[in-house]
């Protein structure tokens, strides 16, 4: 007969004992028939430590507890005996042995032998290995357990010494094969196995955020933020606690959208702060790609270098900024030269283009640059600080411990590199700019290494390197004649080389005949004049394109952003997207196009310039500002387009509250948004686009189109509270109404603009704008926008401590709503004048007109005002003395803001629970919850936090202390 195999993988020969389950004994795969339950007891005492003597005394507790029998040491040797001879029977020369050792006995025996040691060994075997033979091993462990331990053995003392510390090491190692799972990328499959085990184990913290992981990663948003409120409230009512900090720290990187919760999917390295759940911080590598056919620069390279040894020795000069003229190749060079040193810098690269001289965009602000910045670093888009001075601070302390690389392209002035650099040692920032920044070496100690032009000779190398192999060899003369007339710039040097490239028979000296016609010179390709070298380059270019693509590259100078997608080509030029794709991907083999990501394309800034000066040209005009017929319909398209997709885009967010709809014109081409998170997905990738469009259509006179395209942001914004963008495009919003005189819009921007200053905490600035907001309406004789206005109103006037004035304001707004019929608005007029009962004391009239806005937000489905409306209605109730009623509201509140996405809302729930848990006298669930609320009010840039940091520096300080 052939012997049976074990479905664990353990060998099939010799004495195999199996406790994970029932207990078995095999010899040779054949089960042997063990006894009574005296002997199978005894039999696992000894197993459970093998080698090691088991006392007689322990034996007879675990046997009969505190009740033994008086022959129970007689009884205890014939079981012995009994297993003595079961084990004899066998002929495998290992075979165990129980031996008599003072003061009880001694199996000896291969551990690796009893499925329990094995499991045990497995398991430490995992640890430090890769993901994937983790897993196996941990698999192959948790194989070894076949049912309950030691099923089929009657004795409970033994149940309770031996089956809690096995049922635990199977729970460790169930859920170290799900962490190794989910560094996999597993996170599909393991939803389904997580939801089972966490029914079956609900009080497994680990196996919850193992599960909220795994649906984060799954897309599953709403049901992993679910999972812990089910989690918090059975601890709550169950133990009376919260989650562990571990937990509710993932659950505050839920809300953030925390990239680094992506695990596997981005390079991470290990974050000690929450290992059970496999969380990591992203290493940044934001170096654009290396240019091809770098040459030359040996003295600066050699000086970057000295700059890097420096700081390997500990130097604190940790900063160098490339100066020179436009064109030079300070870019080429600063990324070349970060390539080949980022290994050096284990934490990874940053890289910010400031924008400094740009001709058409204002220089990017360090505020806005620390906003990319900090999203690389993992930082959540809503878990950036409002305040510049903050977001530095979030931005060195996140680089204090890091060793990484920071370059930071054109930069304008020392003003706006300073508040980028790092606060510590470890990391080195490379600067550059057309001017020395001198501010930069006064305070900061900077290296400047100028910048040349190239001589001859590696002009003619570079020639070689970009374009074909061997130009310079066949055409000597006229090669060192096509460097000169390029005036060593590497710009230009690269454009004609591509040229040469792209048509390999056309000669060097046919180039060189071309860039010296006088019909074609431009009097700028001048070597004092860098900018119209570079021009004059472009011309060469430029003139050979197809005419198609000439057209459609002077009409990508009309483009307000840096980037653009084929969606907003395709509108640009009036064609369909695929077909503006094609002609982009033509621009890009001609080198004036790039395409840095799918479907994104761009152009560099000296070529945006080049294209806008191709338009102002055309027909002699000098300026952009001043449009042809054709540039204006086609800058018209692009900023309708914007108006569309915004309009669509908008609506997935929060409910549209005003009269303008652009969503249904059927003419534009836009891209596929279907979801809240393909919304907001699109509104974070064109945020920059939609803001210089504002701009443009400002300038250009669209006044038209300006302050709708900025009111169809509203909902945008106020998820993502960019306050300084918000602030820009409604004050030019603004500009805009004003300049056509329309009521409606001067309106909407004032009472936008009212919003973002609430919101950031200025109520005096925001009454200003609801003020003049308010004038309007009055002037329009729409009772609806009056109502409007006097709603906010109320609100600022309530902030602002002018209680009776705002009650007026909510009462009129009340009165003309119902007359209107508007329930909608109607509960936000009830909403405000019961915070002004609440403070006048009325708290039953307050409540009773919180119930009412309540039903009205259901009807809406407002979801994100109706978790405001609970929280007051819990609130007011807490102060009634109604704890319980309150701590509903706020339970309700908390689940409505968390399917919504609000984390406002979430730490106003929090808040609140915190005081109905005050209210009753436990301070500890109190604490812990505000706790929550504050991180949550810290990550959106709310003012109340302080509210918050004051309750906790309130809470008795022997509590604190005990």
């Amino acid at each position: 007969m052939s012997p049976l195999e074990d479905s664990s993988g353990a060998p099939g020969t010799g004495f195999e004992f199996r406790v994970l389950g029932p207990m078995e004994v095999l010899a040779d795969g054949v089960a042997l028939p063990i006894g009574s339950s005296g002997v199978r007891s005894t039999l696992a005492c000894l197993l459970l430590e093998p080698n090691q003597i088991v006392p007689m005394d322990r034996l007879i507790d675990t046997l009969w507890g505190d009740d033994p029998p008086a022959s129970a040491r007689t009884i205890l040797h014939g079981y012995i005996s009994k297993l003595r001879k079961l084990f004899a029977e066998s002929a495998d020369a290992d075979r165990p042995e129980i031996v008599t050792r003072s003061p009880g006995y001694v199996l000896n025996v291969d551990a690796e032998r009893i499925d329990a040691h094995r499991a045990r060994g497995l398991v430490n075997r995992a640890y430090g290995l890769a993901p994937e033979e983790r897993s196996r091993l941990l698999t192959e462990a948790l194989a070894l357990w076949r049912g309950p331990v030691l099923a089929d053995v009657t004795s409970s003392q033994l149940h309770r010494m031996v089956a809690p510390n096995l049922d635990e090491l199977r729970l460790l190692a169930l859920e170290e094969r799900v962490a190794a799972d989910l560094d996999l990328g597993r996170h599909h499959h393991l939803v389904v196995e997580l939801s089972t085990l966490v029914e079956q184990y609900p009080l497994r913290e680990r196996l919850t955020g193992q599960l909220m992981l795994a649906s984060y990663r799954a897309g599953h948003r709403a049901e992993a933020q679910a999972r812990y409120h089910v989690l918090r409230q059975r601890l709550s009512n169950e133990l009376g606690i919260d989650p562990g900090p571990e937990l509710r720290g993932l659950y505050e990187r839920l809300l953030r959208d925390d990239d680094t919760l992506l695990g596997s999917q981005r390079r991470q390295v290990v974050d000690a702060a929450v290992p059970d759940v496999g969380i990591g911080r992203p290493i940044p590598a934001e170096l654009p790609p290396a240019v091809a056919g770098f040459v030359g620069r040996e003295r600066e390279l050699t000086a970057l270098d000295r700059l890097l040894t420096q700081r390997e020795r500990g130097s604190v000069n940790l900063l160098a900024v490339l100066t020179g003229t436009a064109g030079v190749g300070k870019s080429a060079l600063a990324v070349t030269w970060a390539h080949r040193v980022a290994e050096s810098f284990p934490d990874g690269q940053l890289y910010a283009s400031l924008r400094g001289f740009d001709s058409e965009r204002a220089p990017l602000a360090p505020g806005e640059a620390l906003t990319s910045m900090l999203k690389t670093l993992g930082v959540a888009a809503d878990a950036i600080p409002v305040d510049v001075d903050d977001r530095t601070a979030l931005y060195r302390s996140l680089l204090a411990d890091r060793r990484v690389l920071v370059l930071l392209d054109n930069a304008r002035d020392s003003e706006q590199v300073r508040p980028l650099l790092p606060g510590s040692s470890e990391s080195l920032v490379l600067v550059t700019s057309r001017r020395r920044l001198d501010g930069l070496v006064v305070r900061s100690g900077a290296v400047v290494l100028p910048l040349e032009t190239l001589p001859t000779e590696t002009a003619v190398e570079l020639l070689d390197r970009a374009g074909t192999p061997g130009t310079s060899e066949s055409e000597p003369a006229a090669a060192r004649e096509l460097a000169e007339l390029c005036g060593g710039l590497p710009l230009a040097l690269r454009i004609a080389a591509a040229r040469l490239a792209a048509n390999p028979a056309r000669g060097v000296a046919d180039l060189v005949h071309e860039l010296t016609d006088e019909r074609y010179r431009l009097h700028a390709l001048d070597i004092d004049d860098a900018d119209t070298s570079v021009r004059r380059a472009f011309d060469i270019s430029y003139r050979n394109l197809h005419p198609l693509h000439a057209k459609t590259f002077r009409l990508l100078g009309l483009v307000p952003g840096h980037t653009f997608t084929g969606h907003a080509a395709a509108a640009l030029c009036g064609t369909d997207p695929p077909s503006a794709r094609r002609r982009l991907r033509a621009l890009a083999l001609a080198h004036l196009v790039t395409e840095p990501g799918s479907d994104r394309f761009g152009m560099h800034d000296l070529l945006r310039v080049y294209a806008r000066d191709l338009l102002a040209s055309s027909d002699g005009r000098q300026t952009i500002s001043r449009l042809s017929e054709e540039d204006d319909a086609a800058l018209r398209r692009l900023l309708h387009y914007y108006l569309v997709v915004a309009d669509h885009a908008r609506r997935f967010l929060r409910p549209a509250r005003d009269a303008l709809d652009f969503a249904g014109d059927g003419t534009v081409a836009r891209p596929e948004i279907t979801s809240r998170a393909e919304a907001l997905e699109w509104f974070d990738a064109e945020w920059s686009n939609l803001v210089a469009a504002v701009r443009v259509a400002n300038a250009e006179g669209m006044h038209e189109l300006a302050w709708p395209l900025v009111r169809l942001q509203f909902n945008y914004l106020m998820v993502r509270c960019p306050w300084e963008d918000w602030i820009q495009i409604y004050s030019d919003g603004l500009d805009s109404a004003r300049a056509v005189h329309d009521g409606v819009g001067k309106l909407l921007m004032s009472a936008g603009l009212g919003v973002a200053y609430s919101r950031s905490g200025q109520p005096e600035a925001a009454l200003t704008h609801y003020a003049e907001s308010h004038r309007e309406a009055m002037t329009t004789g729409d009772p609806a926008l009056l109502a409007l206005t006097q709603v906010n109103m109320g609100a600022v006037l309530f902030r602002l401590g002018r209680y009776d004035e705002a009650q007026g304001h909510c009462r009129e707004a009340l009165e003309a709503y119902r007359t209107l019929g508007d329930r909608y608005r109607e509960a936000g007029a009830l909403n405000n004048l019961a915070q002004v009962e609440q403070v006048n004391g009325n708290l039953e009239e307050a409540l009773a007109h919180l119930r009412e806005a309540e039903v009205m937000y259901r009807e809406a489905d407002d979801l994100e005002t109706l978790a405001m409306v609970l929280n007051n209605c819990g609130e007011v109730s807490i102060e009634l003395g109604r704890i319980a009623e309150g701590e509903r509201y706020h339970h309700e509140a908390l689940e409505v803001a968390q399917s919504c996405g609000s984390l406002e809302r979430q730490a106003a729930a929090y808040l609140g629970l915190g005081e109905s848990a005050f209210s009753r006298g436990d301070l500890s669930v109190a604490r812990t919850r505000w706790e929550t609320a504050l991180t949550i009010f810290e990550t959106v840039g709310s003012h109340r936090a302080d509210e918050v940091r004051k309750r906790l520096g309130d809470l008795p300080t022997t509590w604190q202390n005990g």
